[in-house]
């Protein structure tokens, strides 16, 4: 499966939950499968684009 329909089909089911994933989320999770972002820079950006101190 590519990376693409691989975040496709994760933000589908997420979105059937009641959540929306934008289009930048969606390029940090490539950046992530792609390793060239850590889990930790992606959780710290979503956390201040959601305006959360942590």
């Amino acid at each position: 499966m590519s990376i693409d329909r691989a975040i496709n089909n994760a933000a589908a089911s997420v979105e059937m939950e009641g959540y929306t994933i934008d289009d930048q989320c969606k390029e940090w999770c490539r950046q992530v499968l792609e390793n060239k972002m850590t889990m930790k820079q992606y959780i710290q950006l979503v956390l201040e684009q959601a305006g959360v101190n942590a």
